[in-house]
């Protein structure tokens, strides 16, 4: 189990947590990445399929790779970030379900319908893609989560073989306060919530 301190706040996670345009020349060390993995894959995912596949990008040749398929103002902060996580999911997702939902055999549920698969794999590891970002959080680290890229590129570049598809690209790493933007506002509750 991740080892930092876990009486994080609310703050920490939510209200005081920015998303980071330009980080400090801190390391983000490899067992800070598996801590992060240990503790983002407890997030719940329906029939825990966890579809999310993380590649993290630490070196400069690896991060060379993505940069030319970066939109022009995510290159320089992803240079930058000392970790670059790719979040992507796996279509074949339900080859691992005998092992992760073993009380079921949900695996025929998406075996062969390509529609629902591509959906529930989509769906859940942008959640665990979520996971990441509040472990992250919670363990210290920043993020400057993007959608910014071109994703065909990406999976051409990263994943040949199709399997894996990109969702999104987050950098990690300790933000650099002074390249934050000015907080901008967000929604009343009147205006994107409804209790019934």
């Amino acid at each position: 189990m991740p080892t930092a301190n876990h009486s994080v706040s609310c703050e920490q996670l939510f209200t005081e947590a920015r998303t980071h345009n330009g980080f400090l020349a801190e390391p983000v060390s490899d067992e800070q990445i598996h801590e992060l993995y240990d503790l983002f894959k407890w997030g719940p995912t329906s029939a825990n399929t966890s579809p999310a596949r993380v590649l993290f990008l630490t070196s400069s040749e690896a991060k060379n790779r993505l940069i030319p398929h970066m939109s022009a103002n995510n290159k320089d902060k992803t240079l930058q970030a000392p970790v670059v996580a790719v979040i992507a999911y796996d279509l074949e997702f339900y080859d691992k379900l005998p092992v992760l939902f073993p009380h079921m055999d949900a695996r025929p549920w998406f075996a062969g319908n390509a529609a629902l698969a591509q959906e529930t794999a989509f769906r859940n590891s942008t959640l665990q893609g979520a996971y990441l970002i509040l472990a992250a959080r919670a363990l210290g680290l920043d993020c400057g989560p993007m959608s910014g890229f071109d994703a065909d590129g990406v999976n051409a570049e990263f994943f040949p073989d199709g399997k894996w598809k990109a969702n999104f690209v987050c950098n990690i790493g300790h933000g650099d306060p002074a390249k934050l933007f000015p907080r901008s506002p967000r929604l009343p509750f009147d205006e994107a919530c409804k209790i019934l």
